[in-house]
């Protein structure tokens, strides 16, 4: 609670403390015994006041300068009449005096309002958090010393240096030392990464062990807390369509309620049909009740908590509109590489001949490929866990397209595919795995083949059932990689359609074709994560981009960001998504239904202030209690 709520609320325990001290002494006729009748009615008049003054001021003041600019029919007007006329109803003879109801309706107005002020407060800490990641300095080296500059100070491929315990300023490569980092600002995650020469590191993570010397890669303007600090800022500025309705229904409701609570008023006591105080009153209880500060306050609050919760798991969403829409998607489109794979080549099987053993096939393979810069060679070279001597190593021949011819150790070996095996008349046989098979021969023989894939994710499978058990009725991949590689890969995680070989423009056409066989308020979602990927998150109901190795067009383009890269928080962030808007119709209903009821009810001369304070006070408290449920939808991991 900040300075301004603390003094609001200890104004309101003051004003409470009074109220409770006046009405206890009229209740026990305290007043009628000093200041008789009806001095006790005049009594109680002022000193009903000075709590009601204690507590309202600040709402009266409020509703006289929007009178001033033309901008009457708020929440603060409808409290300032019927308040001011409930105490005005001492003047009617003919009535009971109501300055107890009066100042109860504005004490718990503002006591209603202080909780919101507290509810928004704590909802816009889940997102505010977020700014902390912000780095107020970079650390350089000048002259064998280190100098903080400002983030925007420094350039790529400059070299900067982080401490243990600092924030890691901007985007870079790894080039000395090794630590842990903590990513969970970021992405959610509570497990430390560890990084060492070579690892790529993202700003905003925080160094927790060792010092770590890092070449930058991007301008700090350019770098992932600058985009994730752009997305915040402007989520709020993107409303969905429910916040959007209700803030033209209170445009349009208050002015309507406030004139027929004036017709209430005027109209049946001028045709007859009773005193004017008793109509009077109940025009005031149908203006404390038609108060729409419970939708106004607790519909945005749910987005807001949503989008707040779902940050906290690394899942950025830039506006509660896309929030909504989430909400509704029942066919969700993936990219293949970097999306449903990691995007990397890696070895996944070594099939050595039955006279070669597997550690020689693969050490004669990553020394002919030392010198390749190849993803292929890189990947053979990472899988093998020997050191490489390049002195072993001569007459290296790169075959364009066939791979690559090298003396090791003396002997002639090939690596390549089956076009280089039958270039040199060596006889090779297929595998049946799906990947890129490298075929290996020393000396004219044989030795065998080695599988390279780009590898599945580990929680790719388990995010294809969590979407089909959470209603989604179909989950197709668009690649642009070979048939058989994107079959194999959809018959592993258990994907409804594969369509492979795509160009960017194709992508485009079957997402089209996509969106034209969508039923009713079905939405699709594109998930993606390369530049190529940009028109197609466009296009779709609800782009879904990769954040932390995501190209910077395709975060540019996507509505809502996965920050660690894992396509399980699709899921999550469709629960997340699903339950605010369950809690945002709650509210919706549950406001309008009880304001309704006890409309009718004053309208009737049912209900009298008291339960106007519920229906206004009450209902709003519920509401955001409700909606304050939704920054808690984080959480929900199952």
């Amino acid at each position: 609670m900040n300075k301004k709520q603390k003094r609001w609320r200890n104004r309101i325990i003051l004003a409470l403390a009074i109220f409770a001290v006046v009405f206890a002494l009229e209740e026990l006729g305290a007043l009628t015994a000093v200041f008789g009748t009806p001095g006790d009615v005049y009594a109680s008049f002022v000193l009903f006041l000075v709590p009601y003054l204690i507590a309202g001021y600040d709402v009266l003041i409020k509703a006289a300068r929007n009178i001033r600019r033309g901008q009457a029919f708020d929440e603060c007007f409808l409290m300032t009449v019927a308040t001011i006329g409930a105490f005005a109803m001492v003047f009617f003879p003919d009535t009971d005096p109501h300055m107890a109801e009066g100042a109860a309706v504005m004490l718990f107005y503002q006591v209603g309002e202080l909780f919101q002020s507290y509810a928004v407060g704590q909802s816009r800490k889940s997102i505010s958090a977020m700014m902390d990641i912000a780095p107020d300095y970079a650390n350089i080296e000048v002259d064998g010393r280190l100098e903080q500059v400002d983030p925007d100070e420094v350039q790529v491929g400059d070299l900067i240096v982080v401490k243990p315990g600092e924030r890691i300023p901007i985007d870079g490569v790894v080039v000395d030392g090794a630590s842990q980092l903590d990513t969970a600002a970021l992405t959610g995650e509570s497990v430390p990464r560890h990084v060492e020469p070579g690892a790529q590191v993202i700003s905003g993570c925080i160094n927790m062990t060792g010092m770590l010397h890092i070449r930058t890669t991007k301008p700090f303007g350019e770098s992932t807390v600058s985009r994730i600090l752009e997305l915040v800022e402007n989520a709020s500025e993107k409303k969905a369509r429910t916040e959007n309705f209700i803030t033209r229904f209170a445009r349009w409701y208050t002015p309507l309620v406030t004139g027929a609570a004036a017709l209430l008023a005027v109209v049946p006591p001028l045709l007859g049909m009773g005193s004017w105080s008793d109509w009077i009153l109940r025009g005031l209880t149908f203006l404390v009740v038609s108060c729409p500060c419970a939708l106004v306050i607790s519909v945005p609050l749910s987005f807001f908590g949503g989008i707040g919760g779902a940050s906290k798991l690394g899942i950025l969403v830039k506006g509660s509109n896309y929030l909504e829409l989430l909400a509704h998607v029942d066919t969700v489109v993936f990219d293949k590489t970097g999306t449903l794979t990691d995007g990397t080549f890696s070895v996944v099987a070594i099939h050595p001949e039955a006279d070669a053993d597997a550690d020689a096939l693969l050490s004669a393979a990553a020394h002919a490929e030392a010198f390749s810069d190849h993803p292929i060679a890189v990947s053979v070279r990472e899988a093998y866990r020997g050191s490489i001597d390049r002195a072993r190593i001569a007459e290296v021949v790169e075959e364009s397209g066939h791979g690559v011819s090298a003396l090791v150790d003396g002997r002639r070996v090939l690596v390549g595919n089956d076009k280089l095996m039958a270039e040199h008349g060596t006889a090779w046989h297929d595998c049946d795995l799906t990947g890129t098979v490298l075929h290996v021969s020393i000396d004219g023989a044989y030795a065998g083949h080695i599988v390279i894939a780009d590898v599945v994710k580990e929680d790719a499978a388990q995010t294809i059932r969590d979407l089909h058990a959470a209603g989604v009725r179909r989950c197709v991949m668009l690649t642009g990689d070979r048939a058989d590689v994107a079959e194999a890969v959809g018959r592993e995680l258990g994907l409804d359609e594969v369509h492979a070989q795509l160009l960017p423009q194709d992508k485009v056409e079957a997402v089209e074709r996509l969106l034209a066989e969508e039923r009713g308020e079905g939405r699709l979602a594109f998930v993606g994560d390369g530049i190529n990927d940009a028109p197609v998150l466009t296009r779709a109901d609800v782009g879904v981009a990769m954040g932390a190795m995501g190209s910077d067009a395709a975060i540019e383009a996507a509505d809502v960001v996965l920050m660690d890269d894992k396509p399980s928080n699709i899921a999550r962030a469709m629960r997340i998504a699903r339950k605010t808007m369950r809690i945002v119709w709650q509210n919706i209903v549950f406001a309008l239904g009880v304001k309704v009821l006890i409309l009718v009810l004053a309208a009737l001369g049912l209900a009298n202030m008291w339960l106007a304070v519920f229906g206004d006070v009450g209902v709003a408290v519920i509401a955001i209690l409700n909606a304050m449920r939704a920054m808690r939808v984080g959480a929900d991991r199952a």
